[in-house]
């Protein structure tokens, strides 16, 4: 039988679109979707059949794996409970997105261990799985409402090029997907870039749409200092952090982002392209720190998701940031040890910030000997 076709661009009902897509999953069809690489072929990881004529489709022989389509990066610990910080910092920055992760699934609590086996010889032959978060809102929808997760690959045969239409699948698959969701090319036309991480190395096992010199960036370890305005107090601990973190890395400060650290600011209620205090400014250059060329920027959903650790000047902030972004509560925590403020120095006289200068640096002594600088990437 020829597979159901829905145009998602013309569809009247997008939550029918999805409850069909669901229901065909879980009734052991092969569902194919549009993603923002490529289109897939999914079916159910909790149904071996499915999974098994999914193989067929595909032609795949042994050693190669399908992928495992999950939900979100936090979900990922469920797959990967002793997931190492680099694979943990390239999920939260890369997902939902064209990166498949190849990570450790040795660990006994994996959920992968809880699939059926012939599905876990399907996605995980060896002690490794391949795990993705497509970018395509249908994909995440049907997601939502499905139990488990997908086992996904390529809309095409083994060894033929990659489908980026329905067309393409259709001409590619003929009737072998029972449902076809139709949402024009595909935005970036190329496979994902598949990374393999090992701890704190990684390796590009296949270029796709992330390249080489992107993915060195998203690997750089990125630690995020916050007030209100970013004119003060997180400017002036942004320069004193770098100049820490150099000094304890044996490097330059300029030479922070090529050895894979990232040392940033911003504020609560800050205005984008200002400058910094003329008092912050002051106090640096006699401490003989560079504030740089610094603008202002207010803290943002990207900043959050891509730092590794948030210091905040005081506790309102952490709550302030927390309240919005709950998934940052672990890795936001207020710089002082004692959790006391770190008081605002704006409109004071040079002795008051100098005082919050030196404050300030006592602070990231002690921080900067807490960070992972050993979950730097080594490619």
């Amino acid at each position: 039988m020829p597979p159901v076709v829905i145009d998602l661009r013309t569809a009247e009902d997008w939550r029918d679109v999805v409850h069909r897509a669901v229901q065909a999953l879980a009734e052991g069809r092969l569902v194919a979707f549009p993603t923002e690489t490529v289109y897939g072929v999914a079916a159910s990881a909790l149904d071996p059949r499915a999974v098994g004529r999914l193989v067929e489709v595909k032609g795949r022989g042994p050693g190669h794996p399908l992928t495992l389509a999950i939900r979100s990066a936090e979900e990922a610990g469920d797959y990967v409970p002793d997931m190492s910080p680099l694979a943990q910092r390239l999920a939260r920055r890369c997902w939902p997105g064209p990166i498949t992760l190849v990570v450790d699934d040795s660990h006994g609590e994996s959920l992968v261990r809880q699939l059926p086996r012939a599905v876990r010889e399907a996605v995980s032959p060896g002690d490794t799985v391949g795990l993705r978060v497509p970018g395509h809102d249908v994909v995440r929808d049907v997601m939502r409402m499905l139990a488990g997760p997908l086992a996904l690959s390529s809309a095409n045969r083994s060894g033929e090029p990659d489908a980026v239409t329905a067309d393409e699948v259709l001409s590619a698959l003929g009737d072998e997907p029972d449902l076809v969701l139709d949402d024009g090319p595909c935005r970036f036309g190329q496979p994902s870039s598949v990374v393999r991480v090992i701890e704190n190395r990684y390796e590009m096992l296949r270029q796709g749409v992330v390249p080489e010199k992107t993915l060195r960036r998203l690997c750089s370890l990125m630690v995020l200092l916050v007030c209100t305005g970013n004119t003060c107090r997180s400017p002036m601990a942004e320069a004193i952090g770098r100049s820490l973190i150099a000094g304890r890395l044996g490097c330059e400060v300029q030479e922070l982002e090529e050895r894979g650290v990232m040392v940033v600011s911003a504020g609560i209620a800050a205005m984008m392209g200002g400058r910094a205090s003329d008092g912050a400014v002051r106090v640096l250059n006699e401490m003989g720190l560079d504030p740089g060329d610094h603008e202002t920027q207010p803290l943002t959903e990207p900043l959050v998701r891509h730092a590794d650790v948030i210091y905040t000047m005081t506790r309102s902030h952490r709550e302030a940031i927390v309240a919005q972004w709950p998934s940052a509560a672990e890795r936001t925590v207020v710089l002082s040890a004692d959790g006391s403020d770190i008081s605002d120095p704006i409109g004071g006289s040079p002795e008051q910030y100098r005082r919050c200068a030196e404050q300030i640096r006592e602070e990231l002594e002690r921080r900067v000997r807490e960070l992972r600088l050993d979950s730097i990437p080594s490619p």
